[in-house]
C-alpha cells in the first residue's frame, strides 16, 4: 500500500469513499509480495491506481472492488490455481494470491492522514486486519512503534505511541500489539493465527499485519565514482542511502544526487555513532588500507545483514591478516563478503554496483545466482533473510 499512499489519501481527505485490495498471502510464484495494493475510486470515472499481480488479475479485482463499494462488506479472495490452468482464472504466472478487499472511508478508517504522515516522517507504523474467522472482518488495529509506557520513560521526539482501533478484545488487541511491534522492528509484512479471544496457540482468526516501516539503511564508505553508482542503485532497491568519507573535498551533494546524506566524517567514527540494524547494508569501497580496516573492525561487530569490501583478492587477504591482528574472530570474519558483489564479470562503476545489488537481491531471498535457464523448480524464492 505504501506505493498509492499519496493518491489514496487524497481521496480520503477528499471524502471519497474507494475499495482498496490488498495481497495478504501469496504461494509459490506469485508475482506481488503481501501488502501490494490497489485501490478503486468510487467517483464517476472509477480511477485505478497500484497493482497486486503484475497486470494477471487486475481486472477480476476491479470487479471485485467494485461489488465491496456497492455492499459495503469486505470480502477475502484467492486467484490462481495450477500453472496448467492459470490462465482460465488469469493468474498466468501459476502462482495463488489472497486478496482482501474492503471499502475505505474517513469513517471506516479515521488513522488513514495519521499513517500516511508517519511514513512520510519515516515513523514506523503498522495496520492489523481482521480478514478471517469469527467475529467482525475487516475490525483494524493501528500500532504506533512504541507503546504508552516507553513513550512515558522517552521525551517525545514527535512519534506517536500506542494503538488506535480494537480487533474485538483487549485480550487479542494485547496479543496482537506484541506481536505487531515485533514484526515493525524487522520489517515484516504478513498474516498471524490467534484463538478467537486472542489465544496464540489457536488457528480460529487470521490477522494480516501491514508493516510501514522506515527504508532499509545503505552505508557507503568511500567517496569515488563506484560509490556515485552504488547511491543510485540502492536508492532504486529503496534504500536510504548515505555516502560517507573522511576527504569533504570529494564528499559532495553535487557528487551524489542519488544519496539521501552525505557525510564528512572518518568512516569509523561515523558508523559507531550510527544505528545499524539487521537491514542495514554496508559497502566498504574506500579501497585502502587506514579507511577500510578501522571501518571494517567497527562494522563486523554490528548487526548489520551485509557487510562487504572492495578490492582484489590480493587486497582481501591482506585486509584479513590486518582485521586478525586487530583482534576480530574468524566468525566475525566471515561475515565479510569480499571481493564485494556477484562474479559477473564487471568492470565499470555502474557494473559492479549492479554487482553489488545482484548480491544483495540473492541473499535477501536465497535464490541460487545462477542463470534461470540452469536451474529448476520455482522461480520466486521465499524471504531468507
Amino acid at each position: 500500500m505504501r506505493d498509492i499512499l499519496g493518491r489514496i489519501t487524497k481521496w480520503w481527505e477528499a471524502g471519497e469513499t474507494f475499495g482498496l485490495a490488498t495481497v495478504v498471502r501469496t504461494y509459490r510464484s506469485a508475482p506481488r509480495d503481501p501488502g501490494a495494493a490497489l485501490a478503486v475510486s468510487s467517483v464517476a470515472d472509477n480511477e485505478v491506481v497500484g497493482s497486486v499481480s503484475g497486470g494477471c488479475v487486475e481486472g477480476a479485482v476491479y470487479e471485485l472492488s467494485l461489488d465491496v463499494l456497492q455492499t459495503g462488506a469486505p470480502v477475502l479472495e484467492t486467484y490462481g490455481v495450477s500453472d496448467d490452468d492459470a490462465f482460465a482464472v488469469g493468474l498466468t504466472c501459476g502462482g495463488i494470491i489472497d486478496i482482501f478487499v474492503e471499502p475505505v472511508d474517513r469513517a471506516r478508517f479515521p488513522e488513514l492522514g495519521e499513517i500516511a504522515a508517519a511514513v512520510e516522517r519515516g515513523e514506523p507504523v503498522a495496520v492489523a486486519t481482521v480478514i478471517a474467522g469469527p467475529g467482525q472482518v475487516g475490525a483494524r488495529r493501528v500500532i504506533w512503534a512504541r507503546d504508552r509506557a516507553e513513550a512515558d520513560r522517552v521525551p517525545s521526539d514527535g512519534w506517536h505511541s500506542g494503538a488506535s482501533g480494537t480487533l474485538g478484545s483487549p485480550r487479542l488487541d494485547a496479543a496482537v500489539d506484541d506481536d505487531v511491534r515485533g514484526m515493525l522492528a524487522q520489517g515484516l509484512t504478513g498474516i498471524r493465527r490467534y484463538g478467537a479471544h486472542g489465544e496464540r496457540r489457536g488457528d480460529d482468526l487470521s490477522v494480516f499485519v501491514n508493516s510501514f516501516a522506515p527504508a532499509p539503511r545503505m552505508l557507503v564508505f568511500g567517496a569515488i565514482d563506484f560509490a556515485a553508482a552504488v547511491a543510485r542503485v540502492g536508492k532504486f532497491l529503496g534504500y536510504h542511502v548515505t555516502v560517507c568519507d573522511a576527504r569533504k573535498v570529494f564528499a559532495t551533494a553535487s557528487r551524489f544526487p542519488d544519496a539521501d546524506e552525505v557525510v564528512v566524517d572518518w568512516p569509523h567514527r561515523f558508523l559507531a555513532a550510527t544505528e545499524v540494524d539487521a537491514r542495514t547494508v554496508i559497502c566498504v569501497l574506500t579501497h585502502d588500507p587506514k579507511f577500510d580496516v578501522p571501518l571494517l573492525e567497527v562494522a563486523l561487530r554490528t548487526p548489520a545483514g551485509y557487510i562487504g569490501a572492495m578490492g582484489s583478492r590480493r587486497t582481501h587477504d591482506d585486509r584479513l591478516a590486518r582485521l586478525r591482528d586487530a583482534g576480530l574472530t574468524e566468525d566475525e570474519l566471515a561475515r565479510l563478503r569480499s571481493p564485494i558483489g556477484l562474479d559477473l564479470g564487471a568492470r565499470t562503476p555502474e557494473e559492479t554496483a549492479v554487482s553489488i545489488a545482484a548480491e544483495l537481491i540473492q541473499l535477501r531471498w536465497g535464490g541460487t545466482g545462477h542463470p534461470l535457464t540452469s536451474t529448476e523448480g520455482r522461480i520466486h524464492h521465499q524471504f531468507a533473510g
